[in-house]
């Protein structure tokens, strides 16, 4: 579930335009957003030119091409960064109770948080591997598009108002401990423990542009796949198939399958409901 409004519908020139703001962005910086959906993408479009008013996505398109700084701003608005701590707390449970037992004959455990956004999920399964007793020989790649996002996870620090939820989420996702024993905080923000970051390694990385850099036990990639179209999420199923170790686990999001996807029958529906899915 995106959460997000419905976008209003584009006239035709309007749909050209968009067309010529995704093709500049691909040919002159790298990023390709010809695949996402177009409803959800052509909404932080037209958001992003009433805030600017400006009266065409050509006069947004003419800002990205000449006006320096100005792509940071659109790809923040671009790139999906809606996340929480244990989002899906079932997901989490099922994790821990189902795969745990089966990484722990592992020598070493290599995990890619494919998509991280700002990090608040990686700081999760952090913690879970930690109270598994995993955390030593556990190695968790964060990667995401976006630099910025990247910078924020890094940082461990998160809004404290959301805690209480957070702490909800932790406790149903089977969480041992107090949730605080993990963070300090002050008057604005929570602090995870530097410790839990030892074995953390953020990169920048496409789904969409780029290709596989290791062989994971286990790929989370939750969330994501319901931003893009068919076509580029058979491209990135093949990506995350080549990436995953042969019996490894893939963790998508509630609204997403793989079973349909390339090489979708050489997976078996490890936990159906809770979308993980083990490599054949």
């Amino acid at each position: 579930m995106t959460h997000e409004k419905e976008a209003p519908a584009l006239n035709e020139l309007q749909e050209i335009e968009i067309n010529l703001l995704l093709e500049g962005l691909y040919q002159k910086y790298g990023y390709d957003f010809r695949g996402y959906v177009r409803a959800s993408l052509s909404r932080r479009v037209l958001n992003r030119m009433k805030a600017e008013c400006l009266p065409t996505i050509t006069a947004l398109l003419e800002k990205v091409l000449h006006e320096q700084g100005y792509l940071e701003r659109l790809l923040n608005d671009l790139s999906i960064r809606m996340t929480e701590m244990y989002r899906d707390p079932d997901f989490f449970a099922a994790f821990r109770t189902d795969v745990v037992p089966l990484l722990r004959e592992l020598p070493e455990i290599r995990i890619w948080h494919a998509g991280c956004a700002t990090g608040e999920e990686v700081y999760s399964m952090a913690i879970l591997m930690r109270e598994e007793g995993l955390a030593d020989r556990t190695t968790i790649y964060a990667t995401d598009m976006n630099e910025k996002a990247l910078t924020t996870a890094q940082k461990g620090a998160f809004p404290l108002k959301k805690m209480q939820q957070y702490t909800k989420n932790y406790l149903k996702a089977g969480g041992k401990k107090a949730f605080s024993e993990y963070y300090t905080t002050d008057h604005q923000f929570a602090y995870f423990h530097p410790s839990l970051d030892e074995n953390l390694i953020f990169a920048q990385h496409n789904l969409v542009t780029d290709g596989s850099f290791n062989e994971f036990h286990v790929i989370l990639c939750r969330n994501v796949l319901i931003y893009f179209d068919n076509d580029l999420q058979q491209q990135v199923h093949r990506l995350i198939y080549n990436s995953l170790a042969d019996g490894g686990f893939i963790g998508l999001g509630s609204k997403e399958s793989i079973l349909f996807m390339p090489k979708g029958m050489q997976y078996k529906e490890f936990h159906p409901y809770e979308r993980i899915y083990r490599k054949k």
